[in-house]
């Protein structure tokens, strides 16, 4: 195999954050910069995207929603993969499980749309799908649980966090919504 077909490997080096985003966790730096590195289209959400829109007591592990598109799928899956991310289990108080269980990830899993809470060499990615049923297509009546990814895009902000580091932030309706749904399994009327 060619080494120039090999997706960038993650860079543990810390990130110089730009000025009035010291705040940020260097974790959550580091994987949006992999991300960027590995050519993902994404939206952030959760707590790493409340931290960059000025929450300074946001924790938890970096959240996106993923481009629906094949060779974007393609591309997540390749970078999850190089990295031999696992799937990890928090608890209920949100402390850690312990090792991540090896799973193989490929662009139709990930494009099927679920909840994906990975870990990869110590760092925590939360995959997310969009625009799906509260109990992931199983029955049920069908409100969408989060915005559809161009809804998402079409409100979120675009932030850069350091030189040549940038990233679509969701909006904060959005956020709200997503962590309303995170909560309680529901979309809010």
């Amino acid at each position: 195999m060619l080494l120039k077909h090999r997706p960038p490997e993650i860079d543990s080096s810390r990130v110089a954050l730009s000025q009035g985003f010291s705040h940020l966790d260097q974790a959550w730096a580091v994987v949006i910069r992999w991300l960027n590195a590995n050519k993902v289209d994404f939206v952030l959400i959760g707590s790493a995207a409340v931290a960059i829109r000025g929450d300074h007591s946001a924790r938890g592990p970096a959240a996106i929603v993923p481009a629906p598109y094949g060779r974007n799928f393609d591309r997540l899956a390749a970078a999850l993969a190089a990295q031999n991310a696992g799937l990890r289990s928090d608890r209920v108080d949100g402390t850690d499980r312990g090792v991540p269980v090896p799973v193989k990830l490929t662009a139709d899993k990930l494009a099927r749309g679920r909840r994906w809470l990975l870990r990869f060499s110590g760092y925590d990615l939360d995959v997310e799908a969009a625009g799906k049923s509260p109990d992931d297509g199983r029955g049920g009546d069908g409100d969408a649980v989060a915005p559809r990814y161009q809804e998402l895009l079409y409100e979120s902000n675009r932030f850069e966090i350091s030189s040549g580091i940038a990233v679509e932030v969701a909006s904060p309706e959005d956020l709200e919504h997503y962590f309303h749904v995170r909560r309680t399994g529901v979309a809010p009327e």
